[in-house]
């Protein structure tokens, strides 16, 4: 398993390949970010950005969309998967706030997990990019990162692979490194085709030696 000093070093090398990693939701507040958040799950950000123009002019606010109804939402979220369930968790979301925190997103995790749609991996990432609280949300990407470079066991569960980083890396550097993550797992280390053959952190990635042992072993 990497140490906290190479972790970090992997951290370090993935933002000289992706200088720029950062959040691809669009949102005007963090009301809608978070609503976007919600959206984003099991879907892409791609596919989220494309609705929610017109669902945030729709529910400018919390109190707006707290007193709609799921077959007013769901038109506006269709396009999307599991549409039904994220339509009542966006309404309860929305009354949530309304009813528990004068229609503000509260910053703290434990709030935040108390609004309808919200767990942990979506309270961390709120947290992180409309407030700039330190946080680490590990999502498929990251998951997938840290178990392949050892930064995590192979069999660590989501809280696990949380907590394990939050360990090897500095707070300052856990919303960045949220990023560069993400990044990292969407094009350079992919679930079906990782280039493992030109990464810069083939010496630190046992998996990546094994890939790319096979592949002189195919030639």
């Amino acid at each position: 398993m990497l140490t906290a000093s190479q972790t970090q070093q992997a951290i370090k090398i993935m933002g000289q390949k992706f200088p720029d990693a950062t959040t691809s939701l669009v949102a005007d507040t963090p009301f809608h970010f978070l609503l976007a958040v919600i959206l984003s799950a099991q879907t892409t950000d791609k596919a989220v950005n494309r609705l929610t123009p017109k669902l945030f002019a729709r529910y400018p606010t919390p109190e707006s969309l707290a007193t709609a109804t799921e077959s007013e939402v769901i038109p506006l979220i269709k396009t999307i998967g599991l549409y039904r369930n994220k339509a009542k968790h966006l309404i309860g979301c929305a009354q949530g706030l309304v009813n528990k925190f004068a229609s503000q997103v509260p910053q703290t995790r434990s709030e935040l997990m108390q609004l309808a749609g919200v767990g942990q991996k979506t309270a961390n990432v709120v947290l992180a990019e409309c407030f700039n609280i330190p946080a680490l949300a590990v999502d498929t990407h990251v998951s997938r990162v840290a178990r392949r470079l050892a930064m995590v066991s192979p069999q660590a569960k989501v809280a696990e692979i949380e907590k394990t980083l939050k360990q090897k890396l500095p707070a300052e550097s856990w919303i960045a490194a949220h990023h560069r993550m993400i990044y990292w797992g969407r094009y350079q280390c992919m679930a079906r085709k990782p280039l493992c053959e030109s990464c810069p952190l083939l010496s630190l990635c046992a998996f990546g030696k094994k890939q790319k042992n096979k592949f002189k072993k195919i030639r």
